[in-house]
């Protein structure tokens, strides 16, 4: 379970997230986090949140957007708004880290998504892109199709793809949340 102040780090794809308000904390209503991303860091793959919205506050740095085709390019100050729904993916292309503080409401099983992903990258589990095996993948999207899926193809027809994928990815002994080998979460303390 994700506290305030945990850290997790996906090293596939130069992330590195730091939780400022959980889902526990606020009974569901949001998750805040500040996430670094490294030069030519990048979210693992395009992906809509059916029910979510995403609120993105740029802090330094420069992070282009792709929403629903349209791309956006943002700097420190700059508040990019990503309505429930909307396909969008982003990355940094610049030469220096950028950062930004990201609500996401409501809440859902974003923490429990994002960390299983971390997890995996961090222990060589996931492609160049970010992303776990089909079968594995299967499970885990299945799990969260409520919290984030795919832009395409359309929904009904990911849901017949993991209603058969996913029971043979459990039979491969894949769970929709994983335990990392090493640890990819740590506490973040402030000096005393």
């Amino acid at each position: 379970m994700i506290h305030q102040g945990d850290t997790i780090v996906n090293p596939v794809t130069g992330e590195r997230i730091v939780f400022l308000e959980t889902s526990a904390e606020t009974n569901g209503e949001l998750v805040a986090f500040e996430c670094h991303v490294q030069p030519n860091g990048f979210v693992a793959k395009p992906h809509v949140h059916p029910s979510q919205t995403e609120l993105f506050e740029i802090l330094e740095g420069s992070v282009t957007f792709k929403i629903d085709g349209q791309e956006l390019h943002a700097g420190p100050g700059d508040r990019v708004l990503v309505p429930a729904g909307r396909k969008h993916q982003f990355w940094n292309a610049s030469g220096a880290e950028a950062s930004f503080r990201c609500e996401v409401r409501p809440a859902l099983e974003f923490e429990s998504l994002v960390e299983t992903m971390f997890a995996l990258a961090a222990d060589g589990k996931t492609n160049r892109k970010g992303m776990p095996n089909p079968l594995r993948l299967a499970v885990i999207a299945r799990a969260h199709f409520d919290t984030v899926r795919l832009p395409f193809p359309p929904a009904w027809m990911q849901r017949l793809g993991l209603l058969f994928g996913a029971p043979v990815g459990r039979l491969a002994g894949y769970r929709s949340t994983y335990e990392p080998k090493r640890t990819a979460r740590r506490r973040e303390v402030a000096p005393a």
